[in-house]
């Protein structure tokens, strides 16, 4: 993407300025919160499919997302082939009973009984698309030298959640799965080693009788995430 001869500052007059009225930004804020109040981490997948363009316009949303020095270190892998889900999901569960037999801490599976997760993953196969985040740890040049990225975890954390914000506002529902470790997934989707698998995240439609567990819609209160100073 990058050339070493574009390597310079140069401005440009701020495109696609907003000028909003108080009232009007009062609304648009409140009409965004609602919405994403309505966002379900959910477990449970219908069979219909989702059209290829929906990923990605959504992935290209993510891609819009800022990032140190503007590398934009993130590639997304989406995957809607069978075979290879059931790939995922055979490498996942094989984490997951590590975990829950005995890998984690008696205090993080107590943390986790509330919300009914088990070593028993389906929706990594009952999902029409999986979408596997990847991180970048440095890019190349147009002449196949490297240069560094930084600020890697946050830029990524920034664009997966515009990622799933997309996601939600064109009607689809989300889990975000996180095997530990994930290095099986760079070598089955052929990522390169500058490469690191952050996320799985399922999308679809859920399920008619699809059910999320109650404690998630157990949200902390603005006065408890907001300090105004």
């Amino acid at each position: 993407m990058f050339s070493k001869d574009q390597l310079e500052y140069t401005q440009l007059p701020l495109p696609d300025r907003q000028d909003l009225s108080d009232a009007e930004m009062l609304q648009q804020a409140e009409a965004y919160r609602d919405m994403m109040a309505k966002r379900h981490t959910v477990r449970d997948y219908s069979t219909r499919p989702v059209d290829q363009s929906v990923i990605e316009a959504c992935v290209a949303a993510a891609g819009t997302a800022p990032s140190g020095a503007n590398h934009q270190p993130w590639h997304f892998v989406a995957i809607q082939d069978p075979a290879i889900k059931k790939q995922i999901r055979d490498a996942a569960e094989e984490e997951e009973r590590k975990f829950y037999g005995g890998g984690a801490s008696d205090e993080w599976i107590k943390a986790l009984e509330p919300i009914g997760t088990n070593d028993h993953k389906p929706h990594l196969e009952d999902a029409p698309w999986l979408v596997v985040v990847f991180a970048q740890r440095y890019g190349s040049f147009d002449d196949g030298t490297r240069y560094k990225n930084y600020y890697v975890p946050e830029s990524v954390g920034i664009a997966t959640g515009m990622l799933l914000t997309a996601l939600h506002m064109a009607g689809l529902v989300t889990l975000t799965h996180t095997p530990n470790p994930m290095k099986f997934l760079g070598e089955l989707l052929g990522r390169p080693d500058s490469e690191k698998a952050t996320m799985i995240i399922a999308v679809g439609h859920a399920a008619k009788d699809a059910t999320v567990p109650a404690v998630a819609k157990m949200k902390k209160p603005l006065s408890e995430i907001l300090s105004v100073r």
